[in-house]
């Protein structure tokens, strides 16, 4: 190591003071940053379906939208964990931002257009505030000891819950602005997404200094350097594969059964006559169970395990899959009860394999993994929201429900038998 490098790093390493005051500013930052990213995330989801039905004339294709921007994440997520590796949080979270914003102003001008192309490239493009919100999380484990980093995730997703409520309940009265200066109602929860991506990139941007993951980078090859315990590479190296695909693996089923279902459930409710106002609720509420259950739910999974809270997680979403499945489509409270646990279902998933890649790695490779996993995640998003249209037009969204149930209960038997799997191969060395 350089003395420059040595130089940056010690105070840190000398103050442990110093270091959790930095850990403070980071959560401090990524979670106001998080406020923004969760009223662009929220606004955009709860109209793309709507929009995609008017421009395109059908319903069979509504899903089509998130399953875009979703698509667009994966690239996204790939290139932000890329950034981060290379030159810290604050570059790649910035860029991740700023093409969010770009792409949700383009959606509003695609409208404005009526332009179906220039509505497929900015919903892709859009994606990519999407991939940079989840990734934010990361950022505030960079600094976090082991048994800190799943409230650290915790209290970065629980940030978001203001604007992830927000963003829904503003989608009528950004509807009506957007009329009064000349723009199709449906684009105005977009022209909220856009700005509200942009101002989350100049927070991280300003304030996320000095970076995280550059400082825990650098403390963590300072201790490497100064070790004097033997290290066994081979073996780590296979618990870190065999951790990242497990916790891989609970985020991918989560979000695939989540994406589904939430992305049929207003063009569900339109068929029944709600109007944008209960929609608007009941993905606020949604997007709400989604983030606010973290103040609890990092603090349970630091106590309890990754593996326990990710075989409720998959319960969970079941019982929301079925609830969702045989509600009454004109009821309101029995939708808005189904939506909310599929929200808590996916917060507990996420938190936990959140928590057990991070584990299983370490700073030297942390974020390009993290970006990769989040691809795959990103990937499995877009497949529930591109086949969730199809299977609604070609049955219902009882079946389609139902589907994703069994989707998410599939996640029980594979970490029982990942646990398994780990426990034979530890006493077996």
């Amino acid at each position: 190591m350089n003395a420059k490098a040595d130089q940056s790093i010690q105070p840190y390493i000398e103050s442990p003071e110093k270091l959790k005051k930095l850990y403070r500013h980071v959560i401090f930052v990524a979670s106001l940053s998080q406020i923004f990213g969760g009223a662009g995330l929220a606004a955009g989801i709860t109209v793309g379906a709507l929009l995609a039905q008017q421009m395109l004339g059908t319903a069979a294709y509504a899903g089509l939208p998130i399953a875009l921007f979703t698509l667009g994440s994966a690239g996204a997520a790939l290139l932000v964990g890329q950034l981060s590796q290379r030159w810290g949080r604050r570059p790649g979270l910035t860029t991740g931002f700023m093409l969010g914003g770009v792409g949700g102003l383009g959606v509003v001008l695609a409208a404005i257009l009526g332009s179906i192309p220039l509505l497929w490239v900015s919903l892709i493009i859009y994606g990519s505030g999407t991939a940079t919100n989840l990734q934010a999380r990361y950022a505030g484990t960079d600094l976090a000891s082991k048994n800190q980093r799943g409230k650290a995730v915790s209290i970065i997703m629980v940030s978001a819950t203001a604007g992830a409520f927000a963003g829904p309940n503003m989608v009528g009265i950004m509807g009506r602005f957007a009329l009064s200066i000349g723009i199709p109602a449906l684009a105005g929860p977009f022209l909220l997404s856009g700005t509200a991506f942009i101002v989350a990139g100049m927070i991280i941007f300003l304030l996320l200094r000095p970076d995280p993951f550059l400082i825990a980078k650098a403390i963590e090859a300072y201790k490497q350097e100064n070790s004097q315990e033997e290290l066994l590479p081979d073996t780590v190296q296979a618990i870190n594969k065999k951790g990242v695909a497990a916790g891989a693996a609970i985020m991918v089923l989560t979000q695939m059964t989540m994406i589904a279902i939430m992305t049929m459930t207003p063009v569900h409710m339109g068929h029944y006559g709600h109007d944008l106002s209960d929609i608007g609720l009941l993905i606020g509420i949604h997007i709400g169970a989604m983030y606010l259950p973290s103040v609890f739910t990092g603090i349970l999974v630091d106590k309890f395990g990754s593996t326990a809270m990710s075989i409720a997680s998959g319960a969970i979403l079941g019982g929301a899959s079925a609830l969702a499945a045989f509600a009454p489509g004109d009821s309101l409270a029995a939708l808005v009860l189904a939506l909310a646990l599929l929200g808590i279902g996916w917060n507990f998933g996420l938190i936990s394999g959140t928590t057990q890649v991070i584990d299983s790695t370490d700073p030297a490779q942390r974020a390009k993994i993290q970006g990769t996993v989040d691809v795959f995640i990103a990937l499995a998003g877009a497949s529930g929201g591109v086949l969730s249209g199809m299977v609604v037009a070609g049955s219902s969204y009882a079946v389609l429900s139902l589907i994703g149930g069994l989707v998410s209960l599939v996640l029980i038997p594979i970490i029982l038998w990942s646990r398994t799997s780990s426990k034979a191969q530890s006493s077996n060395p």
